[in-house]
């Protein structure tokens, strides 16, 4: 009887105390076994980095802590290339410390790559999970993030050839992969991480090395829940209004990673054309999303009550939003 392959599980954190059980555990508890993780801390200085030594002292044959040299902070692409260079598996999956997997996600993703031998990668859509702080109301937030914005890729469950999902995801971020379950050899292929970028788009980059170079398999399946809080780092580039220079960042590296690589498919330089115009007109774009004024006009809502209600009937109005919330 033939053995499994084995599976290099990766889950980067910085300061995720609150977090990084949850998502150990949602590894621990992978129906999928010859999987081995590796916890690399980028410079916490909380008490996550004595909750990874914890695991790894317990299962260290399955479990490995790893930092950077001198425990210093080096960014989330710089992270996962560290555990790239100690990974022993045929295959690479990721898991943020903050977000968690179900439970078949290993075993699904590895059957789908076992018996799609033409596929580099995996992935179904992220669930953006609101609802993990216990608030019903929350869940009617939720919905699918890699499924593109009406949430039905139109080529799910399906082996897509390149460059095809490259247009897509410069066309919608919401197409973006995620939860992907990938080929070591692939990204030996196309090269690691690109550490000039930190945080944002780090990943993109590498997903559209990939997808520009290999068939990608996309299932319809959630596997992966990405939790919306705060803290987060997409959460906090766009509180800190700077979403919209990292997307131009982005966009100048896809143009000359095109030109390096000779690749002059029209299809993909003309959704490159559409997502820099996009991008250039940012904010009359957003006024077409249903969603953003809705955000919009709550915020300007409170504003206005902040500054001409009293405070008694700012809390009797938040009780009554509250109650036609829930």
């Amino acid at each position: 009887m033939s053995r499994s392959p084995l599976v290099s599980v990766i889950i980067i954190f910085l300061n995720e105390e609150l977090f990084l059980r949850e998502a150990v555990d949602s590894v621990l508890s992978q129906t999928f076994d010859d999987w081995e993780l590796l916890l690399v801390d980028d410079g916490s200085i909380d008490a996550s980095a004595d909750i990874a030594r914890g695991y790894a002292e317990r299962s260290p044959c399955k479990v490995r802590y790893l930092f950077h040299e001198g425990r210093g902070n080096r960014g989330m692409s710089a992270s996962r290339n560290l555990g790239i260079r100690n990974a022993r598996g045929k295959y690479i999956s990721y898991l943020d410390g903050d977000d968690v997997w179900l439970d078949k996600k290993l075993e699904e993703q590895v059957a789908i790559l076992e018996s799609n031998y033409k596929a580099a990668m995996v992935y179904g859509p992220l669930q953006r999970w609101f609802s993990w702080n216990g608030n019903p109301s929350d869940l009617r937030r939720e919905d699918l993030f890699g499924a593109g914005r009406k949430g039905v890729h139109p080529h799910r469950d399906t082996l897509v050839k390149p460059p095809t999902l490259v247009r897509l995801f410069l066309l919608d971020e919401y197409f973006i992969p995620g939860g992907i379950l990938i080929r070591r050899d692939a990204i030996d292929s196309v090269g690691m991480y690109d550490e000039a970028f930190r945080g944002m788009y780090e990943d993109t980059v590498m997903m559209t090395k990939i997808c520009l170079e290999f068939p990608v398999f996309v299932s319809g399946k959630v596997w992966y829940k990405y939790r919306m809080h705060p803290e987060a780092c997409t959460f906090v580039t766009w509180k800190n209004g700077e979403s919209d220079a990292a997307f131009r960042i982005y966009l100048n590296w896809v143009e000359k990673y095109l030109t390096e690589k000779g690749i002059g498919d029209t299809r993909v330089w003309g959704a490159l054309q559409k997502a820099e115009w996009r991008c250039r007109h940012a904010n009359w774009y957003r006024l077409r999303d249903l969603k953003y004024l809705k955000w919009w006009a709550k915020k300007l809502l409170k504003s206005m009550a902040r500054q001409s209600l009293p405070e008694s009937s700012r809390r009797w109005l938040k009780v009554q939003l509250d109650r036609c919330r829930n």
